[in-house]
């Protein structure tokens, strides 16, 4: 398939990358052009274990290709992927300006029918807001096409978002036009042979599934952040009633490590722009407000530990800190 991804920042350079991988033609966007001159190059933004040997290798077989122009993929593409950044604004929800700029620029420059995929992280309501944008520019130019607005979100760990991407565990397709969810099922077939990996549903639900996943996670980190604060006053071992309760199959052991909180480019954003969708709906979100709220308080815990041992007065000491990202094999500082 021709494939357009807008974006090439974390999720639109891995899933372009990957496409190409499987053989189809991609077309990589980006407003900055020193960012697409580094990529013909060879030169990755991000550190990502086996992307940049993809990268160049898709790129020279002429699979990959980067480029700052939007028209020269879409007149070339049957598919279009919007994978730009939605940072949390100021009350918390998720800042849609880039997501939306982007669909209005699609709307000016198409020139057939285009299935548009929302892959950055955007609330419930997104998908109807980029269709009507699109839309609204189809018309200004007087001109119809069918325009058809899927979410796709991704599920990518860094650190392992190459291997994610290509063996996933579930595909989310948010759609409800069955010729389309067919189309994307055939671009995500060689990336597994179990069908039953491709979940499909409507738009609405595959826009909250990748909230409510982050959020579960938040929420496992911060539970476990309180029990090992429990742990310490009461004489007991977090790291084994890790195991304890890990070994629990109704729980197991994925995000019980107890420590300073979480961070990252995705959770604290995340859970925020929840419990701002939540309160726009007007619900009170009480579980995820804590888990933000110990998420806050947990930062503090070895500076207070460090006051603890050396007193106030920390003036004359040095300290040592044993690795800066925020995962391993990441190069990520958030």
């Amino acid at each position: 398939m021709k494939i357009t991804v807008i974006g090439t920042g974390y999720v639109g350079l891995v899933t372009g990358t990957c496409f190409s991988e499987m053989g189809n033609k991609v077309y990589c966007i980006d407003i900055d052009i020193n960012k697409v001159e580094s990529l013909k190059k060879g030169i990755i933004p991000i550190y990502e274990p086996g992307l940049e040997e993809l990268v160049i290798r898709n790129y020279e077989n002429g699979d990959l290709s980067f480029t700052d122009e939007l028209k020269e993929g879409l007149d070339n593409s049957d598919i279009c992927f919007i994978a730009v950044g939605t940072p949390m604004g100021e009350d918390g929800s998720a800042d849609l300006q880039y997501v939306l700029s982007a669909a209005q620029e699609i709307g000016q420059k198409m020139s057939h029918d285009m299935i548009v995929v929302n892959k950055s992280t955007v609330p419930v309501g997104t998908a109807e807001k980029v269709k009507n944008t699109i839309i609204n520019e189809l018309k200004k130019r007087n001109v119809n096409y069918d325009v058809h607005v899927v979410s796709n979100p991704e599920f990518l760990k860094e650190g392992s978002a190459v291997t994610d991407f290509m063996r996933p565990d579930r595909v989310v397709i948010g759609s409800d036009d069955e010729e389309v969810i067919n189309v994307m099922k055939e671009l995500y077939a060689p990336f597994t042979t179990n069908h039953e990996r491709f979940i499909t549903m409507d738009v609405c639900s595959a826009e909250m599934t990748k909230y409510a996943a982050n959020a579960m996670l938040a929420t496992r980190i911060s539970f476990m952040n309180e029990i090992a604060n429990i742990c310490e006053r009461v004489g007991a071992d977090i790291n084994h009633v890790r195991e304890g309760i890990g070994s629990d199959n109704r729980i197991g052991y994925s995000f019980l490590y107890a420590g300073c909180g979480y961070g990252g480019s995705c959770f604290p954003k995340d859970v925020n722009a929840l419990i701002k969708t939540a309160e726009d709906y007007g619900y009170e979100p009480r579980i995820l407000k804590e888990t933000e709220s110990v998420n806050n308080e947990q930062k503090y815990s070895l500076v207070n530990k460090i006051i603890n041992r050396f007193g106030n007065d920390l003036s004359g000491c040095t300290f040592a800190v044993w690795g800066l990202s925020f995962k391993p094999g990441t190069d990520d500082m958030r």
